[in-house]
């Protein structure tokens, strides 16, 4: 990979040198031949100096032009002259020998000129003076038709063709640009490194590429059957979860040619030159068969195409060609095309039928089997020690993929060693899914009294009401210490299991908890802050989710009036409906906010005297476990401390991946997102 870039590289060189010294011996040509043209320049003087020249008897010849007189002098004056010059020295004279010498005697160029002065006698005296003299002959059609050709025409013509030359290696690819020319970058098995065993938590999407490989290095045991090898298959998923460590794992396994590239590359300014790079990447790719062409992010070329706006020229050209491409070769050859991208529903319906795109490979989030997989490639090089329980922490971090978790593990390393330890402990991977989450302890952060109080009421509540209700998860975390990413507390839960479906009652439950801490403030304060922002947000988004997309509103029963969007990047819900129902659909998402928030302030205004002891101990502690908060809450309750071995789930030693309740700094508000 290194040799070949480092070889187009030198080649893109190589071509700007031939296009620097072309132009170059173009302006020296030009320069060249106007000089030969208009030889050499003679010296001015005056027309007093003239008439003494001639009276000393040193003019030989005098030509009368339009505008000058030119004059030539005798052999003996100019001798004079050279001695004279020799005498004072200087680098000019030097510079005047070196002239003469090169350009021969110079007796039919003149050697100086004056202005035209309309004087009568001139002819008289020069005739008097024995000086030759004529007057100016016109210019011949000829010599001026040369003058234009070599000053005008001529430099034209090598422009254009210096000019068409170049266009020509940019659109037909290769050369010394290389525009046209694929820019893939070439790998072979011992080059990628990564096999199936690198990658983890994809076991489906494993076994799917698994048969193509086995394909490559058994085509027999397909053929004979009439089994054809797929044209191509497309890993789809959403960011981070190792489609371009499967395409890579496939070549390793594979030990063919891996071709990639990303489908920005084949975009230019110019209209014509994607379709070109495709051409040459399949050039490249059926003389290198069998072999493996990978396309990262080819919704970059792979976009539906339309008439809006008139569309885009060169992208459908690239996809055209494209399209015709994957049409063309001949798969018994083992030629496989491999694509990824995290929007295939923006993809060109020609694109992904059967015969080009043969399989769609769904590259989702790992589940809790397949975070523990992922969490042990990761872990194999990095030193732990026996506390560490990497179920327990994929268990706390439902919906990462592979590249949250890899970043967890690299950060509970560096925490490691920023505190002198040899090795990592199940408390650094805590503080590292925490870093990921919330970002660092921002310790330069100092709230004044009354903003800890009401951070303090804020989270507690949120708590409480987790406490307090049934379809919930327990309590792991309080804490009022703010982070970086704007939280200025938080409460975090924990899952008991991993689960796949939420039930209305739940959904319900997590309104009310993500309205507990905005119910808490006006309780106790009489007023509110802007630290439930984020709260509202998540609390809307359930409560419009229930009704537009579950069914769970009555007035609107099974109806769909909610379709989403970019499954595997935003999940950007856009309604189907007119704006009546519209607005009809706010009207019932504000009742059904309103009945939440009704019943957060009742449970918490029942327990009152449990809200005031637990943020009074958080306020001194800043941060408290779940069990420590599970203790007060019985004590006040009156509830007997459970017995030893039936120690509820709250006093696991897990963190939830989703702390739903934060309480949000004044000037950023939304900054934290669950």
């Amino acid at each position: 990979m290194d040799n070949q870039n480092k070889k187009n590289s030198n080649n893109n060189r190589q071509g700007w040198g031939v296009i620097l010294i072309t132009t170059l011996l173009v302006t020296f040509v030009v320069m060249g031949l106007y000089s030969l043209m208009q030889g050499s320049s003679p010296e001015e003087i005056s027309y007093d100096e003239f008439l003494d020249l001639v009276e000393d008897k040193k003019v030989e010849e005098v030509q009368l032009a339009s505008n000058r007189i030119y004059i030539t002098l005798t052999d003996r004056a100019r001798e004079e002259e050279s001695r004279e010059n020799d005498s004072s020295g200087g680098i000019s004279n030097i510079f005047g020998q070196i002239q003469n010498q090169a350009g021969g005697s110079g007796e039919s160029d003149p050697d100086y000129y004056t202005g035209y002065v309309s004087d009568d006698r001139l002819p008289e005296i020069l005739d008097e003076a024995g000086v030759k003299f004529s007057g100016e002959v016109p210019d011949t059609a000829g010599s001026l038709i040369f003058e234009i050709v070599v000053t005008v025409i001529l430099p034209i013509v090598l422009l254009v063709v210096l000019f068409s030359f170049l266009m020509r290696k940019m659109t037909k690819g290769g050369g010394m640009m290389g525009i046209g020319k694929s820019n893939a970058k070439m790998y072979m098995e011992k080059e990628t490194g990564v096999t199936f065993q690198d990658v983890a938590g994809q076991d489906e999407a494993k076994e799917s590429l698994q048969e193509v490989v086995d394909f490559l290095h058994n085509p027999g045991k397909y053929s004979g059957i009439g089994a054809k090898l797929p044209k191509g298959a497309l890993l789809v998923g959403p960011p981070g979860t190792g489609k371009t460590l499967l395409a890579k794992a496939v070549a390793g396994e594979a030990k063919v040619p891996f071709f990639s590239l990303s489908g920005s590359a084949f975009v230019e300014m110019y209209v014509g030159v994607g379709a070109s790079r495709v051409r040459d990447l399949f050039k490249q790719a059926q003389q290198m068969a069998p072999c493996i062409v990978f396309i990262d992010e080819i919704d970059a070329i792979g976009k539906t195409r339309d008439t809006v706006m008139g569309g885009n020229d060169e992208r459908e050209q690239t996809l055209n060609q494209l399209l015709a491409e994957m049409d063309g070769f001949d798969t018994n050859k083992g030629l496989l095309i491999l694509a990824a991208t995290n929007r295939p529903e923006i993809l060109d319906p020609a694109l992904l039928r059967p015969g080009r795109f043969d399989r769609r490979i769904i590259v989702d989030k790992p589940d809790l089997k397949g975070r523990v997989d992922v969490l042990k490639v990761h872990a194999k090089d990095v030193r732990m020690d026996e506390t560490v329980d990497l179920e327990a922490i994929a268990l706390a971090t439902s919906g990462a993929v592979g590249s949250d978790l890899a970043n967890m593990i690299n950060e509970a390393a560096i925490n490691a060693v920023k505190h002198g330890r040899q090795v990592v402990s199940q408390q650094d991977l805590f503080e590292a899914v925490e870093v990921v989450l919330v970002g660092k302890e921002k310790k330069d952060r100092i709230m004044s009294k009354e903003e800890r109080r009401i951070v303090s009421y804020h989270e507690v509540g949120h708590a409480l009401v987790t406490a307090l209700q049934k379809n919930t998860e327990p309590v792991q975390k309080i804490t009022i210490v703010p982070r970086t990413m704007g939280a200025l507390g938080y409460v975090m839960q924990t899952p008991e299991e991993e689960k796949f479906l939420n039930t209305k009652k739940e959904l319900e439950a997590m309104i009310v908890v993500a309205l507990g801490g905005r119910a808490a403030e006006e309780i106790v304060f009489d007023t509110v802050t802007t630290g439930a922002a984020n709260d509202i947000e998540q609390a809307t988004k359930v409560a419009r989710a229930m009704i537009t997309q579950y069914g769970m509103s009555e007035r609107f029963g099974l109806m769909g009036l909610e379709s989403v969007q970019n499954k595997y990047l935003d999940g950007r819900a856009v309604l189907n409906c007119g704006d009546a129902t519209a607005a009809e659909i706010d009207e019932e998402v504000m009742k059904m906010l309103k009945q939440a928030y009704a019943e957060a302030k009742r449970l918490l205004s029942e327990n009152r005297e449990a809200l005031d002891k637990i943020a009074a101990f958080l306020i001194e502690k800043e941060t408290i476990t779940g069990k420590e908060f599970m203790k007060i809450f019985r004590e006040v309750k009156g509830m007997p401390a459970p017995e030893e071995g039936q120690e509820e789930k709250v006093q696991t030693e897990r963190i939830s991946m989703k702390p739903v309740e934060s309480a949000e700094a004044a000037d950023n508000p939304d900054k934290l997102q669950p």
